[in-house]
């Protein structure tokens, strides 16, 4: 059964899809269901069930909103993929809170060419687990803030949090 529970952040609901303790989705979306219709066949044949309470990646959560920048990475996750796009996402959650790098470097992290950026850029789209797979820690060689799946608010407020710009409820 995956569980879902949503947790209030300043930039709108989390929900947060979890099966056996492991994170499988994660979005800033007030509707479970959204998560939920993201995920594999297999993974949705378990069925859904929103539970109350935050839970241990709701604890988390709440905990980096509250200042502990790193307690997203205690949180164990799954996502389908390619072995490409899981060295890619295993590379996001290797950049620290604070910091940011382009598609390029992410691309080098994964041990890919720099020129892949592209396949970067895909993995980030495709991230069913944001912010634990911190793809908002990505931003283009070419200057600003790129896209994100959750809108370039949520991104920018992500990224000023973890600089110390915002800390809890503005």
């Amino acid at each position: 059964m995956i569980t879902a529970r949503l947790v209030p952040t300043p930039m709108g609901p989390l929900s947060l899809l979890s099966r056996e303790d492991v994170l499988v989705a994660a979005g800033f979306t007030a509707e479970p269901k959204e998560m939920y219709a993201r995920l594999t066949p297999a993974l949705q044949a378990e069925g859904l069930e929103v539970v109350d309470g935050p839970g241990p990646a709701g604890e988390a959560v709440l905990a980096y909103l509250a200042g502990d920048l790193e307690a997203l990475d205690a949180i164990p996750v799954s996502q389908p993929g390619t072995p490409t796009r899981k060295r890619l996402h295993a590379a996001l959650r290797e950049v620290k809170p604070g910091t940011t790098i382009t598609y390029a470097e992410l691309a080098a992290r994964a041990g890919l060419p720099r020129t892949a950026a592209r396949a970067a850029g895909s993995a980030c789209a495709q991230n069913l687990i944001a912010p634990f797979v911190p793809c908002h820690r990505v931003l283009p060689g070419g200057g600003g803030y790129g896209g994100y799946y959750y809108g370039v608010p949520v991104k920018e407020w992500l990224i000023a949090h973890e600089s110390g710009g915002f800390v809890g409820a503005e």
